[in-house]
């Protein structure tokens, strides 16, 4: 879009969808991508059902406990909160006033609450027009109800929660000439505790928590595309109306 589109947008509507993701190791079939990979996708399809503007992807996010293994990025969650309290403040300058994080990984929504809290209160003392009217609210694609009840009748126990068939899937059907293969063991750790990097690595050594991606398709990631966007745009017209 150019600057005049974006300015006669506003003239009728003032929401925003944002995708945001990681940059991080999802098991040795993943791509690295996976999680700014589907949030942007199923942002897209939300954008194209609600006719609402998609802004530009955040691709790193939380990431820290990632970064034993080879080309995961991070930021602090102090960097991120930044990051957010400066994309809304000049986008609240422009006129936009609601904002739709479709979220693709979970490290990401403790620093988005508090990134909203803190961005409240700078737009308060910033007297910006409408300031008053921001809201901020994180969509987590992988939480829908119909995503997660699809995913347990697709992959039972062998779902996990991280580097999981469902978010494979989606990369799987988004870009079906990027589906990488490897020989995974059947032994996958699960249950233990997030701390550092190094002990991540250590507990979860191929990347994986308790998952199986082997089991993921293109077609059981269309099917799982779908019923997010369907939940999520829902959930995003609610999120408006409730004003």
């Amino acid at each position: 879009m150019t600057w005049p589109e974006v300015e006669d947008y506003l003239k009728t509507n003032t929401g925003m969808i944002i995708p945001i993701g990681s940059t991080e190791q999802h098991g040795p079939t993943g791509l690295i991508g996976t999680d700014a990979i589907c949030a942007e996708a199923i942002a897209k399809g939300v954008g194209e059902q609600t006719q609402t503007i998609v802004g530009p992807t955040i691709n790193v996010g939380m990431a820290l406990h990632h970064t034993a293994f080879p080309g995961s990025m991070s930021l602090r969650p102090s960097t991120l909160i930044q990051v957010i309290l400066d994309y809304l403040t000049y986008l609240t300058q422009a006129g936009f006033t609601h904002y739709f994080f479709i979220n693709g990984h979970g490290g990401n929504i403790s620093p988005l609450k508090a990134a909203f809290s803190e961005t409240y209160t700078h737009l308060s003392s910033l007297n910006i027009p409408q300031s008053d009217r921001v809201r901020a609210k994180v969509g987590n694609w992988f939480m829908c109800r119909s995503v997660y009840q699809k995913a347990k009748e697709l992959y039972g126990d062998q779902e996990g929660s991280h580097a999981t068939p469902s978010e494979v899937a989606v990369t799987q059907f988004v870009y079906p000439d990027s589906i990488k293969k490897a020989d995974l063991s059947p032994d996958v750790a699960s249950g233990y505790p997030i701390y550092g990097a190094a002990d991540f690595r250590a507990h979860y050594p191929d990347g994986r928590m308790g998952s199986n991606p082997a089991l993921a398709t293109p077609e059981h990631g269309q099917q799982l595309y779908e019923l997010a966007v369907k939940e999520l745009s829902e959930s995003y017209l609610k999120f408006l109306q409730a004003d």
